[in-house]
Parts: C-alpha cells; structure tokens; sequence
C-alpha cells in the first residue's frame, strides 16, 4: 500500500534545542568591567579587541570561561572538589548558553628542568612504550626509558605463613631511567668559589665577596668569631677541615660573641638565602652575584641527555630513546613512519598523529628533550594546543589569549587555518588579539574600552569586522595602520662582534650588530632569533636583557612593591608622621592583624572547596585600622595603592607629598604605557605584556648600556605600539644601543639596522640571510620578511 503524498510544504519547526545558539553575558563587573552586557554566537569564531586593560581578559577568561569551569567542577562529588582550586562565581547578573570551555593561555609551562616538550604532551609516554617493545637488547617495561623515573632496590626479610610461620629474605628491583648523577636535570650545578671569596685574604681583611657578607656586620662576625678557624690567616692556607667547616658545615647551635646562634657552612646559607629565591625579585647587586657565582655544567655520565646508561643502550634501528628525543620533531616523524611492526601499529599511529600535529602548528622545529620552561609564551601556547587538534570534542568553547605571539607573519595565515578549523568541527572559538591579520578571519568581533583600566570595561564596538572598520573606536581608526620606512636612519657608533656563535641551531654566525642605534632581529619562530642575542651576546657590556619570563610573586606582590616604589612611598608617609615606615607595608608591622595583610581571609572547608572572603575587619584595605589615620598630602596608605600610576604620578610630583624618588619610577611606568595599572594590584592578575613592560620599567634605572628586549609588542594594541616606538627612540637618544626581537612590521619598519635569520626554522635556520637597513630588505625582497613587510609598507 502505498503513502499518500503529503500536502502541506511548510518546513517543520525549529525545534527547542536549536535555539540556544548564542553565550549571554549580562551586567558583568568583574575586574574593571561595567555592566557589560554581550551575546556571543556559539560554533563562531569570536574576536575580542581592545588597548591593554580593557577588559578583554576579564570578559573572556575571567568571566566566559571561569564560570563555566566553575560548573563543570561542581558536577564532580565534594571529596574530588577538595582537590581543585578554589573558583569563586564571577560578579555577573546573568550567564546562559555555556558549554565546556577549554583554555589554552600563554602561561609559561613549569620551569623544571624534568618538564620536556615530550612529558608535556605525552609523545614521551608513547615513545618509551615503543622501545619497551622494540628496543635491543631488552632493558625492561616503559619507566626503565623514563628520566624521571630513579632505579630502586632493596632486600629484606618478610614473614611468610606457609603451615608454620618463618622469615623468607625477599629483594625488590625497579629499573628507572634517571641518570643517578644529575637526577634526571640534565646538568649539574656548582658555586664557583672564587666568587665568593679572595683566597689571598683572611676573614678579618674582609675576604668575603659576597652581597651582605662585607664590611664587618653579622655575616662576617659569625664566620670571623667562630672559633672554628683563625679568622686573622689567609684562607688559602685553611687546613681541609676547616675549609670542610668553612663552605660546608651542617647547622650547628652555639655561642658566638655571647649570643645563641646557629652556625652554618657558607653554601649552604647561600643556598638557603639566595640561591632558593626567584631571581627577577632579588635586588639587582644580588641578582648580579648570583649570575656570576652559579655555573651549570652537563652533566658528565649522561652527556646532558638525563637517561642512566641501560636506557640509552637499547636501540631501535639504530636510534637510542636519548637520540630520538633530541631530533628535531620532524625528522623524527618521518623516523617512525619507517617502522613497520604489526603489534605496536596503534601505537605508532597514535605517536604519528601526535608528531604530525607538532609539524602542523609550526613547531617542527623543536626536539621533544627541549626543556618546556625554554618556550616562549606562543610557543607553550601552541604546544597546548596539539592535545586538542585530534580531539573528537564538538560543541566546546575554546579560548585563546593570543595566539599568534611569538609567530612571524609567515606562520600566522597557519594559525589563522587552524582557529577556522576548530570552529568548522562546531565549536565556539573566543580569542583575545591584537592583530589586524586575526582579527580579520573574524566572524563576529567584540571591541572593549575606550581607555584601560578605570577607563575601560565597556563594550564600544560589537559585530562584524566591516562594522569595526567603520566604527570610530580607537581599534576601528588604527585597524588599517600601516607603518612607513624611515626617511632617515641613525649612524651606529660602534659595533658590537658576534664570531662562530653556534648556540642551539646557529650554524658558526658571524654578525656586527651596530651598537647606539635601534636593531631589530627577525626571522620565523626557531630560526634563532633568541639563541643569538641571549646566548652570543657579551653579558659584560652592561647588558640589561628583558624578556617574557614570568614574574614569580603572591598575590602579596604588587607593582609598588615589584617596582621598589613602595620605599619612597613608605619613607614619605614615616616622615610626616614622625612614625616608623614599617608600618606602612602590609606584609609587615602595619598588616591587618585578622589578615595578616593579605586582605582577604581564607576557610579550609576540609574536603569541600575552600572560601575566600574580604576581611571585615579591615575590608580589604590590608592595613591595621591605627596605621590608615597617618596621612600624607590628605590620603592614607591604602588610598594611595588604589591609586592608578597616572593618578600617583600628579600626587608625588607636588605639594605635601613631593616625592621625586617615587616621582622617578612612576614616570618610567608611564612611559612603558602602563598609567592605567593601580600601585596595588596583585602580580598574578597582569597579562604577559604588562608583565614585560613593568620589567622594563624597573630595569630603565639600571645603568646598562644594551637593552636587549624580547617582543616587546606582546599583548599591545595596535594604538600603543606607537607609544612603544617612541620609548625605543627615547633609550636609544639616551646614549642606549637596543636590540629588540621582534615580528611586528611597524618594529621593523622603524629600525635602524636589521638583521634576518633563516631561511627556515631548527635546522633550516640559524643563518643571516640579510643585515642592513629596512629600506634595503624592502627594496631586496629576497627572504620572507622582506615580502611582508614590502607589503605591509605597501612598497
């Protein structure tokens, strides 16, 4: 029997679930954000622009993807709970329409020297697998390959009852891969001892040489009245045991000079003291020793390779696991494709994929033994990213914070394919970005602002990026920007010689790179960039090297304190008052007693996720109550770390509160671009380019006559390059030579001498393919750089 035809022709209707397609955001306040209101649309690529301190960050990361975070662990039971970090709601009125959100940020990864590209995306894992199978001669299951895995035996005597009870003796073997001598680092460490002292002196004629230890205070009285040593003979002539006693021995309770203390071997109270300490927080004289008196040297037994001698013995065609994982990611994909083994076929389809991503995303060029704290924010960024291209996950929000620095204009038009793909698959696709090539891909754009800071947070802009173009927000007017040659460039007043440099992948370069004027080294990401200007450039030139590194601190430290701003301020405030300036730091005797200064207050709830609330005793101000009635030009303490660093600016320069000391360091944190940050705004909360541009501004005082800087551009809006450019210009005015690392076009149009390396990246690269003006690599157009920046001048 056949059906009836049907009659009616209208199309069914949409049905309940389709009609989520869009993120609604309503009345968000977190950060500096006020009342924003977006809707988002899902399974769309989503960009958001806007200066640094916008909001971008606080709309995206610390509202978007926080709260969903927050949802999806609160689906795991209270005990699973107790064991995450704690994720307090956003400040937001409404959010509908989230779905999974998957960060990939650019926090730098774990500096431990165990932490490899490897271990970091699980091509180790598979890798040891593999040779646990294949490798000849047999050296035992997977851990044996692993370098963070140490060999353990043992033997004893166990009570077995068999009938009768007796005592059977029992070893237990666990064959690791960890080198026994450098535990799995790679390089073993030393102090040198010349840098601690002079031999040729005795205690009491001041031999020590280190920080603190000079002049005759306590350090030196400790060691000097011992009793250990005669503190009047030359140290060279110290018999063994007192040298023992000298560097080296255990702490010991004693009496000295009357008072009961604790006697120490010199290393180890350096150890203790300094050594333990991040290094960007330390003072710069101490910063200084620590450089010159710690030597790393590789490790002898292992050749640097972190493996004990068994795992580097079992080969597969030819190739121990130390030689694999020291290839370059390429090269070694096409190794594995060359194995043919039918037992291990999903093993080594699952290593290929994972090798193939690598090559993909650009970072072909990197061996899996490349320790991961070496990466540069892109490219820890990127290497995330490999967990997800395989992903069978659809309907996912990804978020990105910035993507493309780091990249070469070469490499972003392969970013660019890549974000399109993930939103091809059905997911929803934020990113944060600056540049004009992302942010043209861009299905929809939201543009925050107009300033930074409390200038900032809300949404000027909101649509397509033709919409943006036309708009008169300050992204729309500079989006189509273009930078143009110089007229004129500068005469270098000397050159500074780099002879058969040969750092990772430099092939013997020869360079001068000109000194007093403003040089830009570019090149695609791995072509060497950085191995030239921080492994080949003289570190006694005064040279003053400020690159992305992050900036350790709690969220105690702020940039008054980061800065050194905070002494002035401290020591203002104690001499108006008639007071003692301790009590104007909140991690001292001025702290809130109930917060201990930290301002909030933190509840263990045992297993369930702990609380962090204001502190209602001081609400949040940090300091005693009795400390915030001293005043000085009419504000307490706490005001004046509300206070933004243009605000301070006009506070310290006149009147009551003229401090030109303070006055100083506020000025170099306006001329980085950062006089929207407040003077007390925790470390934690700045993004990778504020970081870099509050080193910069703390390094401005020092009296280095090289700057070397490592993309500085990172996380600036197309507006505040300018502002950068002209900072540049004003270091090199000053007397100052500036290399700078740099991909940005309008850097480079604005140098003064450039110099090119490639052609390629890893082994491709790692030559000069140009050096001389920007004019001329226009005019040249023979490398990749010269292309894109012929066409970003419009030449």
């Amino acid at each position: 029997m056949s059906k009836a035809p049907r009659t009616d022709t209208q199309p069914p209707a949409p049905h309940a679930a389709d009609s989520h397609d869009v993120i609604r955001v309503h009345g968000a306040r977190v950060n500096n954000l006020k009342d924003v209101s977006v809707e988002i649309p899902k399974r769309r690529l989503t960009v958001f622009t806007g200066v640094s301190g916008s909001g971008k960050s606080s709309l995206v990361f610390g509202t978007v993807a926080a709260e969903s975070q927050r949802l999806i662990n609160e689906t795991y039971s209270a005990f699973v709970q107790g064991f995450m970090p704690t994720l307090a709601r956003p400040e937001v009125d409404v959010l509908d329409g989230l779905t999974t959100a998957i960060i990939v940020d650019q926090q730098r990864m774990g500096a431990d020297p165990r932490s490899t590209v490897g271990t970091a995306t699980d091509a180790n894992a598979m890798l040891r697998i593999l040779f646990s199978r294949l490798g000849k001669p047999y050296v035992g299951p997977p851990g044996a390959f692993a370098f963070n895995v140490p060999s353990v035996s043992a033997s004893g005597a166990i009570k077995v009852e068999r009938g009768a009870k007796k005592a059977e003796k029992v070893t237990f073997n666990k064959v690791g891969g960890m080198c026994p001598r450098c535990e799995g680092r790679g390089s073993v460490s030393d102090l040198d001892l010349a840098q601690l002292y002079d031999d040729s002196k005795s205690i009491n004629e001041g031999a020590f040489t280190i920080p603190g230890f000079t002049g005759g205070g306590w350090n030196s009285r400790l060691y000097a009245e011992s009793g250990f040593f005669d503190p009047d003979k030359p140290i060279r002539t110290f018999t063994k045991r007192q040298l023992h006693d000298l560097l080296h021995r255990e702490p010991t309770r004693m009496k000295i000079a009357g008072i009961n203390m604790t006697y120490e071997g010199l290393i180890p109270r350096i150890q203790k003291s300094m050594l333990s300490k991040d290094k960007e927080a330390m003072q710069p004289h101490i910063r200084a020793f620590v450089e010159r008196a710690v030597t790393f040297a590789t490790c002898p037994d292992c050749d640097g390779t972190r493996l004990a001698a068994h795992a580097r013995s079992s080969k597969i065609k030819k190739l121990s696991i130390a030689d694999a994982c020291h290839m370059e990611i390429r090269d070694l994909a096409e190794w594995v494709r060359g194995i043919e083994e039918r037992p291990v076929a999903p093993l080594l389809t699952a290593l290929q994929q994972t090798l193939d991503s690598f090559v993909e995303i650009g970072l072909g060029y990197l061996s899996l033994d490349r320790p991961a704290g070496t990466l540069s924010g892109g490219e820890a960024q990127r290497v995330k990213m490999i967990r997800h291209l395989g992903s069978s996950l659809t309907d996912v929000t990804y978020v990105f914070d910035e993507p493309t620095a780091g990249l070469h204009p070469h490499d972003i038009q392969r970013m660019n394919d890549l974000l399109r793909r993930l939103r091809d698959k059905g997911n929803t696709v934020l990113v944060v970005e600056h540049k004009p090539e992302v942010i043209e891909i861009a299905d929809h754009v939201v543009d925050l602002g107009p300033g930074a800071g409390t200038g900032g947070g809300t949404v000027c802009f909101e649509g397509t990026v033709d919409g943006l173009r036309g708009s008169d927000t300050v992204t729309g007017r500079h989006l189509d920007d273009r930078s143009s040659l110089k007229d004129a460039v500068r005469e270098p007043a000397g050159v500074l010689e780099i002879r058969g440099a040969a750092v990772n992948n430099l092939q013997d370069v020869d360079v001068d790179i000109p000194l007093g004027v403003l040089t830009v080294i570019t090149g695609v990401a791995g072509s060497g960039k950085s191995s030239l200007v921080h492994g080949s450039v003289p570190a006694d030139l005064g040279v003053v090297s400020v690159d992305q590194s992050p900036i350790h601190g709690s969220r105690r430290s702020n940039p008054a304190t980061y800065t050194g701003l905070l002494d002035p301020i401290r020591k203002a405030f104690a001499k108006v008052n008639g007071v003692k300036p301790a009590l104007f730091s909140a991690n001292s005797e001025g702290a809130c007693p109930t917060c201990n200064g930290a301002g909030v207050l933190y509840t263990d709830l045992g297993m369930m996720a702990g609380v962090a609330s204001t502190c209602e005793d001081c609400e949040g101000k940090r300091f005693d109550a009795s400390v915030l009635e001293y005043r000085l030009g009419g504000r307490d303490i706490s005001e004046v770390l509300a206070m933004s660093v243009a605000g301070a600016l006009e506070f310290f320069a006149e009147g009551e509160a003229r401090t030109p000391a303070a006055h100083m360091v506020l000025q170099r944190l306006a001329d980085v671009g950062l006089g929207y940050l407040t003077l007390g705004q925790p470390l934690t909360t700045l993004s990778g380019g504020e970081r870099q541009r509050l080193k910069l501004a703390t390094h401005m005082g020092e009296k280095g006559g090289v700057y070397v800087l490592d993309e500085p551009t990172a996380g600036l809006h197309l507006a505040d390059v300018e502002q950068l450019l002209g900072l540049l210009d004003g270091l090199v005015d000053a007397g100052k030579s500036v290399i700078v690392v740099e991909h940005h076009q309008a850097v480079m149009a604005h140098a003064d001498w450039i110099i090119d390396l490639g052609p390629g990246a890893g082994h491709d690269g790692g030559r000069i393919v140009f050096e001389g003006t920007p004019a001329d690599l226009v005019a040249d157009r023979a490398t990749l750089t010269g292309r894109h920046l012929a066409s970003y001048v419009g030449a």
